[in-house]
């Protein structure tokens, strides 16, 4: 098997590397605490917090990211704080318009995961110039936005590399791949690319490459199947896709070309459908990013912005990122784990992301007895 370099972030590659998820104590320990009489005279409890998040296609918006984000705003502010919530369905146009409805209404924060980092950055400075803190969740805006909350999102890809060139097994440079990468517009997109090719260079060929619109799996699918025409389906000995979405786009592309072994294929995100393509064995492996930790560390700092608690929205940010527009902005970037069959259990199973019984539906029981899930 190929011996594998040490990633370049040791403090996460710590992280990243370990099977085990990181507990949800670790966003009390960060220091968002103390109750609501620490809040400034100008504003308490009734705090209104805009969610603007950018589409529906994966689904973990909807299941976690929204529900988590409100259940934490009300417990942050005794039941009295609310969370109005808008989907853009990946339409930029329309995201921007959710902004400005937000900023019409004066909501007090606004937690902004964008459709199009780049096109949002003027809604963004509106919403500053109408004194509302805008805070980038999940993918990194454009404009002046006051913190970030996210994932180490070269270290996914580094991550998904890592695991795809272990998977292959012996590889050497003539080894063809395919990377499905994420939407041109998604700035995560560029960062989960850069990482993956900063341990597939010269390690393999990667003999196509998409920028996938929207990160739609038909889309993943239609670019797979031109890759499969380009590449010959028996030269492919791998696919990068950068997330679970567009894996399951890529296995129906490979299975209508007669493909019945597939190679090693990742993903991210840890959505269900992934995980049982993992104990069936068509997708290799997803990453799974703790959303828990992540959407409620954005409603703490959501929450603290607007109460005025300056040690625990700083305890908070002690990462500084930079964008295209601004420097040194404060954020949080949250580990992730690889997910493949050897740790189902230790990940979602254990984070409550998932029961067993989701996962060991009749059609996956088999596969599951056999990589120990079995009650």
């Amino acid at each position: 098997m190929r011996p594998l370099r040490p990633l370049r972030r040791t403090a996460t590659a710590v992280a990243a590397a370990s099977t085990m998820t990181l507990s949800l104590a670790a966003c009390g320990a960060l220091g968002v605490t103390g109750d609501s009489s620490e809040a400034s005279p100008t504003k308490g409890n009734d705090v209104t917090v805009g969610l603007l998040l950018p589409e529906t296609a994966n689904t973990r918006y909807d299941k976690f990211d929204f529900p988590i984000i409100r259940n934490k705003v009300l417990e942050l502010t005794d039941k009295q704080g609310r969370v109005v919530y808008k989907n853009a369905d990946a339409d930029a146009s329309k995201q921007t318009e959710q902004l400005q409805q937000m900023i019409d209404d004066q909501v007090d924060v606004i937690l902004l995961d964008a459709v199009d980092s780049h096109a949002i950055a003027g809604g963004v400075q509106k919403a500053k110039d109408a004194g509302i803190p805008v805070i980038a969740y999940d993918r990194l805006a454009e404009g002046p936005i006051d913190a970030y909350v996210s994932f180490d999102n070269e270290l996914v890809g580094e991550v998904q590399a890592r695991t795809l060139l272990e998977a292959m097994g012996e590889v050497d440079s003539s080894d063809k791949i395919v990377m499905m990468n994420g939407s041109p517009t998604d700035p995560n997109a560029k960062q989960f690319k850069a990482g993956a090719l900063s341990e597939l260079n010269g390690t393999v060929d990667v003999a196509k490459t998409y920028d996938t619109k929207d990160w739609k799996p038909e889309n993943a699918q239609a670019n797979m199947a031109e890759a499969i025409k380009a590449i010959g389906a028996n030269n492919i000995k791998g696919v990068y896709s950068a997330n679970d979405g567009m894996a399951a786009g890529v296995i129906k592309a490979l299975e209508a070309a007669g493909v019945t072994e597939l190679p090693p294929i990742t993903g991210q995100d840890a959505e269900l459908d992934a995980v049982q393509r993992i104990v069936s064995g068509e997708q290799f492996m997803s990453v799974y990013k703790s959303y828990p930790q992540e959407a409620e560390s954005a409603a703490q700092m959501a929450v603290a912005k607007v109460q005025g608690k300056d040690i625990q929205f700083d305890s908070l940010t002690q990462d500084r990122v930079d964008s295209p527009t601004d420097k040194d902005i404060p954020s949080l970037l949250v580990p992730v784990v690889a997910l493949t069959k050897d740790n189902i259990k230790k990940t979602v199973l254990a984070d409550g992301i998932y029961e067993l019984s989701e996962i060991c539906t009749a059609e996956y029981k088999a596969g599951c007895t056999a990589i120990g899930l079995s009650k």
